[in-house]
């Protein structure tokens, strides 16, 4: 498919609140080759996750990554159902926030409830990155970003030039 411009902090894009889709509109030939444009971009771009307003389309739907199509997760308007009353700092990264990393303070655990790319049910607990990914990502989906939250900016590429996760260091990552 394609490899989308991802949209820069101050782009007034980035904070529009995306709306639900319809499973109609989920199945089409727009939205299914959003979900795969998104993908791609996402693995280009050396990133975890990425949402669609990121892209500069309204629509509640983000990819969960891997290192390739058939490794992303796609969630469909997502909702944050339940979250663990722990919470802990982690240093977070954003495609549309290069080189600018935060603290953000977060619950450990969260529970999370969308639909697949098909329009299936899907209802998933997690803990850590995951939970931190589908955070941000839900953030994004509702015109938030880590910049919003977090207690401590920090400027500065990453250590090694690679995302974390991906052969650099795991602490720092691109979502």
């Amino acid at each position: 498919m394609s490899i989308l411009p991802v949209l820069k902090h101050p782009d007034k894009r980035l904070r529009e609140v995306a709306k639900n889709i319809t499973l109609e509109k989920l199945r089409s030939k727009e939205v299914q080759a959003l979900i795969e444009d998104l993908t791609d971009t996402m693995i280009a771009d050396d990133g975890i996750g990425i949402a669609a307003t990121q892209v500069g389309t309204p629509h509640q739907v983000f990819v969960l990554g891997g290192k390739t199509r058939h490794d992303a997760q796609v969630f469909v308007n997502p909702k944050i159902v339940s979250f663990s009353q722990r919470e802990t700092y982690m240093e977070e990264g954003c495609l549309s926030v290069p080189g600018v990393y935060g603290l953000v303070k977060r619950p450990v655990k969260v529970r999370l409830k969308a639909l697949d790319r098909h329009g299936k049910p899907v209802d998933v607990k997690a803990t850590g990155l995951t939970a931190k990914v589908f955070q941000h990502e839900v953030d994004h989906l509702n015109g938030i970003l880590f910049i919003d939250k977090a207690e401590r900016i920090v400027s500065g590429g990453l250590k090694d030039g690679a995302a974390g996760g991906a052969g650099g260091d795991p602490s720092r990552t691109r979502i």
